[in-house]
């Protein structure tokens, strides 16, 4: 098991690394006669892309994907659909003095024992680069859900302590973070740009919402929908950390307070975050996923060499600051991925005699 791809009747594949010639995915299991083109993909990608504010990445990628397989006429065929993005502005020489030495918080170390080898530039197969790849396939399990009305936003909660007071969905786009509150949106930017300033980097958390999810997504025991979300958002570099619905508040709660009384309407309270059981209940699905501070900064800090003698290291080139707002579309990706999986599953059980 390589643990390169996830899911089971939807299923996405990604290969390639951060300065390889180019990064991609193969999505298998995708329904044929859904519209698609580069161009619905690429809009996905424009979010993510680097360089577009003062303390992300400088680099300059136009991440432009082309579609290679499973589409025919501008619909898709029901074949694997395979996708490419080619790497252009890749500069590996700011790597050749990280040749022997392990970065903190990355994950230098751990590749070269369990590999004996391990890919210095820019981080490999390990770098945030990879995430181009889910962002494109999951442009593609977003028109799958789409068809069933499902729809997946996610915002900037919390940046570097600041957090997000006033939740406004319609200013998440008026603002370079994404975040919903545009005076912390305001002290959001300052913060991130001090911590530029001081050579140093900053987290915080993404809130998910999904809307209209139908009931009965979900398989148990151990496919409950709430555990695949869980390890899809896991399987982010960055992601240390998701709670869904109430999380760890739920564990100061008594059980009076935390279940979600239900009523001819509906739930009277969303505690579960639209996950019972490890499936569906109908209502808003809601996550937090908490993102650690970037890796790469310049401040010095101790590390080891490959022949584990004590070094130091400043980490110089082309880095963010946060991966917020860039993280945002990943997120968004991974829970599309894997509830165009579960749909799909849930489709075949209808067919099969289900309800």
């Amino acid at each position: 098991m390589s643990g390169n791809s996830i899911g089971i009747l939807f299923r996405v594949t990604t290969w390639g690394e951060s300065h390889g010639k180019a990064l991609g995915a193969v999505v298998d299991g995708c329904p044929p006669n859904i519209d698609l083109t580069d161009s619905e993909i690429q809009a996905e990608l424009a979010r993510r892309r680097p360089g577009q504010q003062s303390a992300a990445s400088p680099r300059q990628e136009e991440d432009l994907v082309e579609i290679l397989s499973g589409t025919f006429e501008g619909k898709t065929t029901g074949t694997p659909i395979s996708l490419i993005i080619k790497n252009r502005d890749a500069d590996s020489a700011a790597y050749e003095g990280l040749r022997d030495i392990f970065r903190p918080g990355h994950g230098d170390l751990t590749y070269a024992k369990k590999y004996g080898i391990r890919d210095y530039h820019g981080g490999g197969r390990a770098s945030g680069r990879e995430t181009v790849a889910r962002v494109a396939a999951g442009a593609i399990a977003k028109k799958v859900i789409a068809r069933e009305g499902i729809e997946v936003i996610a915002y900037t909660q919390e940046l570097g302590g600041i957090a997000a007071k006033e939740i406004s969905l319609t200013e998440i786009n008026n603002n370079t973070l994404l975040c919903p509150d545009q005076k912390a949106a305001q002290r959001m930017a300052e913060k991130l740009e001090e911590a530029r300033k001081q050579g140093d980097s900053l987290g915080g958390i993404v809130a998910i919402l999904v809307r209209g999810c139908p009931q009965g997504l979900g398989e148990p025991v151990f496919d409950k929908i709430d555990a695949d979300l869980a390890k899809a958002l896991m399987s982010i570099g960055t992601v240390k950390g998701v709670e869904i619905g109430s999380g760890f508040q739920a564990a100061k709660m008594t059980g009076s307070e935390c279940n979600d009384p239900i009523t001819p309407e509906g739930f009277a309270t969303n505690h579960a975050g639209g996950i019972l059981a490890g499936i569906t209940n109908g209502d808003e699905i809601v996550i937090r996923v908490a993102c650690k501070p970037i890796s790469s900064i310049e401040k010095t800090q101790r590390t080891i060499d490959i022949d584990g003698k004590p070094a130091t290291v400043s980490i110089r080139g082309r880095h963010d600051v946060a991966v917020i707002p860039r993280i945002i579309p990943v997120c968004e990706a991974m829970v599309s991925i894997i509830l165009a999986d579960h749909l799909l599953r849930q489709l075949t059980l209808a067919g099969n005699g289900g309800t």
